[in-house]
């Protein structure tokens, strides 16, 4: 039984003494520590290896105690299941050497046997389970289809995916099979994470703010309602699409536990826009956290004022930046533990 189950009562609704808090890439490259084992082994080498994903997941829970830990890994290996190779070259990011860009890529891509292909993260899932003895909650997390089809077309990061969004306008057919593909692929994945012992997932959409709302409309949110119908009567499922303010009230009728919010959408309009039922999460600046120590208890305590303690998660609007000093990161969450 979980001695910390503060994050899962706020996902059901229930009334807490405070909210719970934990960060977005908590498990990484803010760490010291983190960064000697990424001077050590390749990244995907991280990802693959359960000794490792473990070690760098509970690091965060051991130095900043967040009240819910999230498994290290990457959205890509997915991709990488799905026989879409995928590298991660340092300075650059992520590299897809043969991108989807025709029907006839796309008749190379399959949807995996999971254990098969991905079994090395129910691994790493069952081992965290074990070092974690309990103590807190753990996080399973995919990428959204429409955000995987980004990089898969794309071939690589960008700032507006114009390959991507391209080939989704002149070939709708594929684009909408390959979305088909990578949502099937997703759910059996998530399950598979539920049965390996997550309490809980979340699906990042990351670049779903790129899309006009109508567009979102076709080429993203299908998708992930299908995930969320999928798995919502087995997990709690935490929604977050970066820049996704519009497609609040569609997530708040969706059946997700919780919507995550970035920095450009205020407390008042994300309680309004979602219609007030639901658990959020977010939405400080991360950048905020190179804020003078009292101030980010300031602005923490703010923030909670303006969500209320109650159906919220304290979270940050993106991921974790690499430049945030440790003691930053656990002032942020202390801010929230001392908060009455």
């Amino acid at each position: 039984m979980l001695k910390n189950d503060l994050f899962l009562k706020a996902l059901r609704g229930e009334t807490v003494s405070r909210p719970p808090v934990w960060m977005m890439r908590q498990a990484g490259r803010y760490l010291p520590d983190f960064m000697v084992l990424k001077r050590k082994y390749d990244f995907f080498t991280r990802c693959q290896t359960p000794d490792l994903a473990t070690k760098i997941t509970i690091m965060p829970i051991d130095q900043i105690s967040p009240d819910a830990a999230i498994l290290f890994s990457d959205i890509l290996v997915v991709l990488q299941a799905m026989q879409i190779p995928v590298e991660m070259r340092d300075g650059f990011g992520p590299w897809i050497p043969n991108p989807i860009r025709s029907q006839k890529d796309l008749d190379q891509v399959i949807i995996p046997d999971i254990n098969e292909h991905l079994g090395y993260v129910m691994d790493a899932i069952k081992l965290t389970k074990i070092e974690l003895n309990e103590s807190v909650p753990l996080i399973g997390f995919a990428g959204s289809p429409w955000t995987l089809l980004c990089y898969a077309v794309q071939g690589q990061g960008s700032k507006n995916f114009e390959k991507a969004k391209g080939f989704c306008f002149s070939q709708p057919e594929a684009a909408h099979d390959l979305l088909q593909k990578i949502t099937d692929t997703t759910i059996l994945y998530l399950k598979e994470k539920i049965i390996s012992g997550v309490n809980a997932v979340q699906i990042f959409d990351s670049w779903g703010g790129l899309l006009s709302p109508e567009d979102y409309n076709i080429f993203s949110w299908p998708y992930i309602q299908q995930i969320i119908t999928a798995l919502k009567d087995e997990i709690p499922v935490i929604v977050f699409g970066k820049g996704c303010w519009f497609a609040l009230n569609e997530m708040g009728k969706s059946g997700a536990s919780a919507i995550g919010v970035d920095w450009t959408c205020s407390a008042r309009n994300a309680r309004y826009l979602s219609g007030g039922q639901v658990t959020l999460q977010g939405n400080f600046d991360p950048s905020r956290l190179l804020l003078p120590i009292p101030k980010i208890t300031e602005a923490v305590y703010k923030m909670i004022n303006e969500f209320g303690k109650d159906r919220y998660i304290v979270n940050l609007g993106h991921g974790i930046l690499p430049n945030i000093p440790v003691d930053h990161a656990k002032a942020f969450v202390d801010a929230v533990k001392s908060y009455y």
